[in-house]
C-alpha cells in the first residue's frame, strides 16, 4: 500500500498542476460519481438486461449504437460534431506538459521518506511494551484530528491505481530447477533509476512506480500517476501493465522470469532459492524451513516478522488441507500442509485496486459493498493450488496469509486451557490490548467484522459477527463527535497492538502527524480498506477518502489483470449510479470466505448474495432484504426474474454515459472472459495449474511436486504472460500480444553530438560513404 500512498501523492501534484491550465482539449465520456436519472436507469437496465439475456448466442453482447457525441463531466451531452478522436483524447491528469517534473519530485521524495524509514531502528516488541497504551491512545487522537480536519473534504474526479506484486523466479531449463532469485531489491534500484532517467515527464506517456515488498525475490509495480475518470482510462489499464511487465523483464537476467502468480509452488522445499541460503540463519523467523535471507533487508519487515511471534508466543502455525491422490500417503494426508513463517503468506502476490471517492460518505457506502464482493471475486481469480511443494485441497492464498501474521496470543485465539504465556511474563501481559486476553474471532488479516455506513438500521440486521472494539477509543472517539458506526470501526482496529515502533518515534504531535494511527490501520489486513486521507504537504492538497479491494489473486497475464481491475472499478460506479444495496449478514461474507477456498468454487461453489439489490416492486416478492444461495455465473448475469446481474448493469451504465465504442468492445472481451470463466468454460489459473500438474509424466499421484513439475508449469506460465504461449483453456480465443522488451522504455530524440568513429561506421552504412 506505500505503492498506492505514492500513486495517489504523484496525482496530487498532476492534478495541482492542471487546476491552472487550460481544460483538455476534447470532451471525454466520464466516469460519473453521481447516481443516473432514475427513469434512464430503469430505461438502460431494462433495455441492456433483455438483451444480455437474448437468446441468439451472438447478438448476447450487443448493445445499441452508441452516439458519437461525448459528455463532459457535469454538464449536458455535446454536439457530435464536437467529438474528437479517439486518438486525440487525452485524459485530464495527463494533459499539462509541466505537470510530470513535479509528479517526478513528489516520487523521488517519497522513496527519499522510504529510505529513511528503512533505515530508522524499531523496537523489539519486549522494548516497545511500554509504549504500546501511549501509541494506541494516541492513534485515536491522530485519527480524531484527520476527521475534524478532513471530513468535509470533496473530490470531483475519480482517480484509481492497480497494484500488481511480481515474484523473481530463476529457470533452469536444462537441469529443470525453479529458484527463488533474490535479487528483487537489485532490480528494484535498477527500474527506479530508470523511471526518473528514462521515463516520460511530460505527462503524455504511460509510466509506473516501483515498491520493495516482504519477500527479496518480490517488487510492486503502480502506475505513475493514477487513471482518470473517464472511459479512456479503462484501456490504459492493460497498456500500462504491459509496461510494467516490459520493464521489469528487460532488467532481468537471460535466466531469470518475473511472475504474477500468488505463491511461489516450492518455497520452503530443499534448497529453493539462487543463491542459496543457511537454514540456520534463522534469528528472526525461528523457522525450520525460512531463513532470515528470505525477508527484504528493511527494519519494518524483520520486526513484523520477530514481533509477531513474541506477541503471540509461538511461530505461526499455517495448515492448509492436502489434496487427496490416488497414492497420497495417509500420515501426509492427515497432516496437510504446515508453514510456520510469516514468508509463507506475506511472501505471496496479490493484486489490488485503490479508489478515491468524493467524499467520506461515498467511501463509506463503497467500503461496504465492495466487502460483499470480496469473496466473488477472490474465487474467480483462484491462483494458488500449490505450496510447499505439495497440492493443496484449496484453490486461494488467504487463509494461508491469514494465519501467517496471526499474533493474537493463546487467550485471545480461544485456548482457554492456556495458563500462562509462552514468551510474555504476567506483568508484560497487562501492557497488551486487553492484557492479550479478550477473545479475537480473527486474525489481523481477515474478512470485515463490521460495515462502515452511517446507516444504523442497517448495521443492527447485517452486523451480525463478533467485532471486539477498545473501549477507550470507542468513548474517546464518540467524545470528539464522531458517528457510532465510525467510531465502532475505529476502535475495532484499535482492539490490537502496534507491531512495529520506530525508535524516536513515539513522542509525536498529534495534530500534524499520523504514524500512530496508521500504525494500527496498515496492519489490519482486512478484504477491503478504508483509507483516510494523509496529511502532510508532500501528500498533495487533493488527495482524498478512498477505497482499497484487497482480495483478488493476481493473475498470470496483464489481460487477467486488467480484466478483474476494469471489472471492480465499474462495479464500483455501478453501485452509485444505480444506488445497489448489496448488504447480507457478515456471517454470509464470512461463509462465503471460506467457500471461497474451496476447489474450483468459481464455477462450482455456491455463495450468499442478496436476492433484491433494490426494493421490489413486485406484490409477493418476499423479504426486500433477503439473500439466497447464487452461482457466481448468476451473481453476474442474473438470475430468474429477479435479479438482474451485474455484468448486464455494467452495460447498462456504460451505454448511460455514452460509452465510447473502442472502450466499448473492449470492456465486451473483458467480461466475456470473466462470464466464461464463471461458468467453467474456461479455467482459473489454479485449475489449469493442476491440471499441468495431473497431467505431467513425472508426476507420481501422491500429491507431491517435484521440483522439475514445478518448472516445467512455471516455464509454461512465463510462456503465456508474454505471449509465447497460447491457452484457450485459460483465455478462450484470445490471444496474449507477445511482449517485446526493447521498446520498454521511451527513446529520447537526443542532439548530442556523435563520435567520430561512430558517425563514419553509420554514413557507410546508410550512405555508402565514410565522410559527410
Amino acid at each position: 500500500s506505500a505503492g498506492m500512498a505514492i500513486l495517489f501523492a504523484a496525482a496530487a501534484v498532476v492534478v495541482a498542476a492542471t487546476a491552472h491550465g487550460a481544460e483538455p482539449s476534447g470532451l471525454q465520456q466520464g466516469l460519473s460519481y453521481g447516481r443516473l436519472d432514475k427513469s434512464a436507469v430503469q430505461l438502460y437496465a431494462a433495455c441492456v438486461v433483455a438483451r444480455c439475456r437474448s437468446t441468439d448466442a451472438s447478438n448476447k453482447w450487443e448493445s445499441s449504437r452508441l452516439k458519437a457525441s461525448l459528455r463532459p463531466r457535469g454538464g449536458a451531452t455535446s454536439d457530435s460534431s464536437a467529438a474528437p478522436s479517439d486518438e486525440a483524447a487525452v485524459p485530464k491528469e495527463l494533459a499539462v506538459t509541466k505537470a510530470g517534473s513535479k509528479a517526478d519530485a513528489t516520487i523521488a521524495r517519497e522513496w527519499a521518506t522510504e529510505g529513511k524509514l528503512a533505515e530508522r531502528k524499531t523496537m523489539d516488541f519486549v522494548d516497545s511494551l511500554p509504549h504500546l497504551r501511549y501509541v494506541r491512545t494516541h492513534g485515536i487522537k491522530q485519527f480524531v484530528s484527520i476527521y475534524k480536519n478532513m471530513r468535509n473534504a470533496t473530490s470531483n474526479e475519480l482517480l484509481w491505481g492497480d497494484e500488481i506484486e511480481y515474484m523473481l523466479v530463476q529457470l533452469d531449463r536444462e537441469k529443470r530447477t525453479a529458484k527463488l532469485s533474490l535479487r528483487g531489491h537489485e532490480v528494484l534500484d535498477d527500474l527506479q533509476a530508470k523511471e526518473l532517467r528514462l521515463g516520460r515527464s511530460d505527462g503524455f506517456g504511460e509510466a509506473a512506480s516501483w515498491h520493495p515488498e516482504y519477500g527479496v525475490w518480490m517488487l510492486e509495480g503502480t502506475p505513475r500517476v493514477p487513471y482518470g475518470g473517464y472511459t479512456a482510462d479503462l484501456r490504459r489499464v492493460e497498456a500500462n501493465m504491459r509496461l510494467r511487465r516490459k520493464r521489469l523483464l528487460g532488467a532481468l537476467k537471460t535466466d531469470e522470469v518475473a511472475l504474477t502468480i500468488p505463491a511461489f509452488p516450492l518455497l520452503g522445499v530443499g534448497c529453493f532459492s539462487e543463491p542459496a541460503l543457511d537454514p540456520a540463519a534463522n534469528e528472526c523467523t525461528n523457522s525450520d524451513s525460512i531463513p532470515d535471507g528470505c525477508i527484504l533487508p528493511n527494519p519494518r519487515f524483520f520486526a513484523l516478522t520477530k514481533n509477531i511471534r513474541t506477541r503471540r508466543g509461538s511461530n505461526v502455525d499455517i495448515r492448509v488441507p492436502l489434496r487427496q491422490d490416488m497414492y497420497t500417503p495417509a500420515e501426509d494426508l492427515e497432516r496437510g500442509i504446515r508453514m510456520d513463517a510469516m514468508a509463507y503468506g506475506m511472501g505471496c502476490c496479490c493484486l489490488q485496486v485503490t479508489f478515491q471517492a468524493r467524499d467520506i460518505d461515498e467511501s463509506r457506502h463503497l467500503y461496504d459493498h465492495l466487502a460483499v464482493l470480496s469473496p466473488i471475486l477472490l474465487a474467480l481469480t483462484a491462483a494458488t493450488p500449490i505450496l510447499r511443494g505439495q497440492l493443496a485441497d484449496t484453490d486461494v492464498r488467504w487463509a494461508t496469509i491469514s494465519a501467517s501474521v496471526d499474533d493474537r496470543t493463546p487467550l485471545e485465539r480461544g485456548e482457554t486451557d492456556a495458563r500462562e504465556h509462552p514468551t510474555l511474563s504476567a506483568e508484560q501481559l497487562k501492557a497488551l490490548a486487553g492484557a492479550g486476553a479478550t477473545p479475537l474471532p480473527k486474525s489481523r488479516y481477515d474478512s470485515i467484522s463490521r460495515y462502515l455506513a452511517n446507516c444504523g438500521a442497517c448495521h443492527k440486521k447485517f452486523n451480525d459477527v463478533a467485532a471486539p472494539m477498545d473501549d477507550f477509543g470507542y468513548k474517546e472517539l464518540k467524545k470528539a463527535g464522531i458517528d457510532d458506526s465510525l467510531a465502532r470501526h475505529i476502535a475495532h482496529l484499535f482492539v490490537r497492538d502496534p507491531l512495529v515502533i520506530h525508535e524516536g518515534r513515539v513522542e509525536l504531535d498529534d495534530e500534524n502527524e499520523t504514524d500512530h494511527f496508521e500504525n494500527l490501520q496498515s496492519t489490519n489486513w482486512q478484504t477491503v480498506r478504508w483509507k483516510p486521507p494523509p496529511k502532510g504537504k508532500a501528500c498533495g492538497p487533493r488527495i482524498g477518502w478512498r477505497v482499497e479491494f484487497r482480495s483478488m489473486e493476481v493473475q498470470f497475464t496483464d489481460f487477467e489483470n486488467a480484466a478483474f481491475t476494469v471489472f471492480v472499478v465499474l462495479v464500483s460506479r455501478v453501485i452509485l449510479a444505480f444506488d445497489l444495496n448489496l448488504y447480507i449478514p457478515l456471517s454470509k461474507v464470512d461463509e462465503n470466505m471460506r467457500r471461497a477456498h474451496a476447489r474450483n468454487a468459481a464455477a462450482e461453489g455456491k455463495f450468499f448474495f442478496r436476492k433484491h439489490m433494490a426494493p421490489p416492486r413486485q406484490p409477493g416478492a418476499g423479504d426486500a432484504d433477503g439473500f439466497e444461495e447464487m452461482t457466481i455465473s448468476e451473481i453476474l448475469d442474473g438470475k430468474a426474474d429477479y435479479f438482474p446481474g451485474l455484468v448486464p448493469l455494467i452495460f447498462a451504465y456504460l451505454e448511460s454515459i455514452d460509452c465510447d465504442g473502442e472502450t466499448l468492445e473492449l470492456m465486451k472481451v473483458y467480461f466475456d472472459f470473466i462470464r466464461k470463466r464463471a461458468s467453467g468454460e474456461l479455467y482459473t489459473p489454479a485449475q489449469w495449474m493442476r491440471s499441468l500438474v495431473n497431467k505431467h509424466p513425472e508426476y507420481e499421484h501422491d500429491s507431491k511436486v517435484s521440483e522439475a513439475v514445478a518448472h516445467d508449469v512455471l516455464q509454461a506460465i512465463a510462456e503465456v504472460a508474454d505471449g509465447r504461449r497460447f491457452e484457450p483453456r485459460l483465455h478462450g480465443e484470445h490471444r496474449i500480444a507477445p511482449l517485446r522488451k526493447d521498446d520498454a522504455w521511451y527513446v529520447p530524440l537526443k542532439d548530442m553530438r556523435i563520435r567520430s568513429e561512430q558517425r563514419e561506421a553509420l554514413l557507410e552504412s546508410y550512405a555508402k560513404r565514410r565522410a559527410l
